[in-house]
């Protein structure tokens, strides 16, 4: 995918069917990776093959199906910093937290090496991502905001589906506060805006308001 000049790769984990992502600009070989999940060889291949080199891996939250390829990656591009929110942070170095331990792994880091709060942009490959920190699923999950394109991009993580929502019975997970969440900081963006979940097909802003099943607005 393509639009003005910010070019969008994604790449499915057979493990969780979780989306990673890849940004870049056109004719720039620097590019962000977001929630690198189980198939870091897969998010290399990808990367590799156009000639990119990663600068950033941006997590939206550390759940072990968002960061498992997160030390493989960082193994082959060491100086590439791992971005997450600042209150998220401690669940990297956390199986039980970060539910690794429950599916019979653990995965504890690498450590963040910037963290990031709400209201913060973080600029990497050229691009600015606007952070809104959105808890409910975890206890600091964050988006990732792209205004530069038309519409605006927002990588939401495992806050919003189409059709559904993230989990709340997980530790740190409020149905009300994901709600809450979403209605402040998703539902008041154009109706146009693009949301790229981490799981599934990508939805827009209006289709969820309208058509949501758990936090859509009635009218």
């Amino acid at each position: 995918m393509k639009t003005r000049q910010i070019e969008l790769e994604t790449v499915v984990s057979v493990l969780f069917e979780e989306n990673a992502f890849i940004v870049h600009l056109s004719q720039n070989d620097e590019a962000v990776i977001i929630d690198p999940g189980f198939g870091a060889e897969k998010i290399a291949t990808a990367l590799e093959r156009p000639g990119l080199r990663p600068v950033a891996m941006l997590l939206t939250h550390a759940h072990g199906d968002h960061i498992g390829g997160v030390g493989v990656l960082r193994d082959r591009w060491p100086d590439c910093p791992v971005v997450i929110g600042l209150r998220e942070a401690p669940n990297l170095l956390d199986p039980e937290a970060n539910l690794s331990a429950m599916f019979g792994f653990e995965l504890q880091g690498p450590p963040a090496d910037i963290t990031v709060d709400h209201g913060q942009t973080y600029t990497a490959a050229g691009i600015d991502f606007e952070v809104r920190e959105i808890p409910g699923h975890t206890v600091g999950h964050v988006v990732y905001i792209v205004k530069s394109c038309e519409p605006y991009w927002v990588f939401v993580g495992d806050v919003i589906f189409s059709g559904s929502v993230g989990r709340t019975d997980f530790p740190g997970g409020s149905f009300q506060t994901l709600a809450e969440g979403i209605h402040k900081e998703l539902f008041t963006l154009p109706d146009d805006t693009r949301l790229f979940p981490g799981h599934g097909p990508a939805t827009t802003v209006g289709q969820e308001k309208r058509t949501n099943p758990y936090v859509g607005l009635k009218k």
